[in-house]
Parts: C-alpha cells; structure tokens; sequence
C-alpha cells in the first residue's frame, strides 16, 4: 500500500498512481535523453528523478547515476529499480563539482526558486560540465490552468497562492541561466499536445492538487467536475479521448 505525501505546495506524490496515471511522463522523455547523449562512466545527476524510470534508461547506457527528489515515496519507487537515489530538496542541492552533467526531465517546472536550483546544478557541475533538461514552459496546462482557477471562484474560492508552476518562456530562463554562468547551446519551446491514457480525472488526481489543498472532499469533486465541464469542450475529441496542452521547454548548456 502507498502512503500519500505531500509537499509544501500541497502536491501530493503516489508512486503507485504516478505510474497508473502519468507512465506517459518519462516515456516522452526519450528527446531530452538523446539529447543528453549520455556516454559509458559519465557521472549525472538526475534532478527530480521521480519513480526512476528514465534514471533506470540513463543507467543501462552505461552512466554513472544518482538520482534525487524531493519526495521520499517517489525515491523509495526508484531505489526499487535498482536506482541509487537520495531524498534531496533542489533549492538547497549539496554537490560541489561532483556531476560531468545534470539532467531534469519534467521536474524543474515545480521548484519555484530557479536561481536557486540553478545555482546548485552550477555548483554540481565539473567544468565544462553540461546541464540538459526539459519541463513546462510558457503556455503549459493554460486551459487546464484556466478551467480549475475558473471553477475554484464560480465556488467562491481564492486561487490567489494555489497555482504551483514555473512556466519561463525561453527569454526568462536563458537570462537566469547566463546570470549564474551557463552558457546556452539550445534553448526553445516545443507546442507538445500530448494524450491523457488515463483521461483527465486521472491527469487531474496527479497533479492538480495543489489547486485542491485543504478543501472537503465534496467541494473538491465538485471543483474538479466543474472543471472536467469546461475542458470538455475543447481537450475531448469525439470518442471522449482526453488530450493535455502541454508545451515544454528545452534547454542545454554548459560550464
């Protein structure tokens, strides 16, 4: 059995449910890996590593992987896979010139100090180490942003506090990266309509629960059917297959 936790946003982390609801996460993750080009005895660090699914993939390349979240369930998922991982809080990374590269893949989106992060991923870096990552960028879940704050304040409810993200459009996040001393090699947004296998409910049940926290069960459903309503009408095809407006930032750079 899974226990449920949750972060300071009120996000709440099943290993169980992130693999039945959002497999589809690391599987689109197969561009930034190439991308990453990892090669045989590379030291990485995966940032935000999650249930170490693609962990695992860069470890079968022949790397040498440490993987890190801030959730302990999602790490305990990992160290499952035979993942070495670490509960660590990215804001406050440890590591000093220990990585050949630091890789994230959609993770970054949730830390809402990036300076922060990217001054620890900085730090975690030899020189002339590379840091390649791809998360939400500007544009991300609009719809589905825009349906849950609509339904919260048809109910009388603040969305003031409760929306979680980081979506930097490229200018934003190349200026923070220059600032700590990357340089950039690529860097764009990539439109990704992307199809839900579980439906939205299930989208929703993952990650919207910041939207959510400290709400009564039935306020909750019905914010959550409310939103389901709105959506419909434009993320549902015909057949009731269920589509998320993702659009996600690439990034690489180097020390």
């Amino acid at each position: 059995m899974n226990n449920i936790k949750s972060d300071a946003s009120g996000q709440e982390w099943n290993a169980g449910q992130y693999a039945e609801n959002a497999h589809f996460v690391p599987r689109l993750g197969s561009d930034v890996v190439k991308l990453l080009s990892p090669q045989p005895g590379q030291r990485i660090l995966d940032l935000g590593c999650g249930d170490g699914v693609l962990t695992e993939r860069l470890m079968h390349l022949g790397a040498d992987v440490l993987g890190i979240d801030s959730s302990e369930e999602m790490v305990t998922a990992a160290r499952q896979r035979g993942v070495t991982a670490r509960v660590v809080d990215a804001h406050e990374l440890p590591f000093d010139h220990e990585f050949d590269a630091v890789f994230s893949n959609a993770s970054l989106h949730w830390m809402l100090d990036p300076q922060a992060v990217l001054s620890g991923v900085k730090r975690a870096l030899k020189p002339g180490g590379r840091f390649v990552a791809e998360f939400g960028g500007h544009g991300n879940v609009a719809a589905i942003c825009t349906a849950l704050i609509a339904s919260l304040q048809f109910r009388g409810i603040s969305a003031r506090g409760r929306h979680p993200w980081y979506f930097p459009t490229t200018e934003e996040y190349a200026h923070l990266l220059q600032t700590v001393g990357f340089q950039i090699d690529s860097i764009e947004l990539l439109p990704r309509p992307t199809a839900l296998p579980a439906g939205m409910a299930g989208w929703l049940e993952t990650f919207a629960n910041p939207f959510l926290h400290g709400l009564e069960d039935d306020l909750r459903d019905s914010i959550m059917d409310n939103t389901m309503i709105l959506l419909g009408h434009s993320l549902k095809d015909g057949q009731g297959n269920w589509t998320a407006d993702y659009v996600r930032l690439r990034v690489s750079a180097h020390v």
